[in-house]
């Protein structure tokens, strides 16, 4: 996707919430957790149910830490922190971090996950070159985020990896939209000041990975208020997240 512009302080339309069912699709455990969790504790509080999928395990992300043993340590640590926004259901698809590329393998795995889940809406990462400005996305996010655009699509089209369809599993075309989180196009907002205290939960689980990072004084409850103060205000709510919505389908 071509370079876009600094982030819009333009008020937020509010995510419509009247669907039942969501998958998360993101490059590597701790995705979420920097800014999602929050909104996903919301959904799972109104008894929607929420899968989240890790294309990587993050095992490239610990600098001290082999990736055999990464591995491990931050697939638990993700599972923790799932479970603290009411998730139970956390698969990882185990391709390697940090060297996604954007094709159709990478689309062919997502399309699988959506067609077995048969999700309502989709979550995914920011698809776009940057975070606003000269703030650069990482490699990884932008490829996710684009193949599971078109993995969703794809998943609904038969003759599109048609082998995945035996032992019953069938297309599935029944995903309203797929929301990009942490996009500087958003122009969709979810309050979390409810679940605000479960998103920073949610983040302070992934200690190993934040401890890896050596952010000296990181602060997960300081640092998730910096973004959801200023996008409350743009839904005039206290504490909020934002998405960029791609609708799906025809008239999208």
């Amino acid at each position: 996707m071509t370079e876009q512009p600094a982030a819009s302080l333009d008020p937020l339309e509010p995510l419509d919430e009247t669907w039942a069912s969501a998958l998360c699709v993101v490059a590597h455990p701790d995705d979420l957790e920097f800014g999602a969790a929050a909104a996903v504790a919301r959904w799972t509080g109104q008894g929607k149910r929420v899968v989240y999928c890790m294309v990587t395990s993050g095992e490239a992300g610990i600098d001290g830490l082999h990736p055999d043993e990464c591995r491990r340590v931050r697939e638990a640590e993700q599972v923790a922190s799932a479970r603290l926004v009411g998730v139970e259901d956390v698969e990882f698809l185990g391709l390697p971090d940090g060297v996604l590329e954007y094709g159709v393998p990478l689309r062919r795995a997502i399309a699988e996950v959506v067609r077995r889940h048969r999700p309502d809406v989709v979550l995914t990462n920011n698809p776009r070159d940057t975070w606003g400005g000269r703030n650069l996305n990482q490699a990884d996010h932008i490829a996710v985020g684009r193949a599971t655009l078109d993995a969703v699509r794809d998943a609904g089209n038969r003759w599109v990896f048609a082998e995945q369809l035996v032992d019953g599993l069938e297309p599935w075309g029944g995903v309203g939209a797929v929301w990009a989180h942490g996009s500087p196009l958003a122009e969709h907002g979810v309050d979390v000041t409810a679940t605000f205290d479960a998103g920073v939960a949610s983040l302070e689980a992934h200690h190993a990975y934040i401890d890896g990072l050596g952010w000296e004084h990181f602060d997960p409850r300081e640092f998730l208020e910096g973004m959801a103060r200023p996008t409350g205000q743009r839904m005039g709510v206290a504490l909020a997240t934002s998405f960029e919505e791609f609708p799906m389908g025809w008239g999208g």
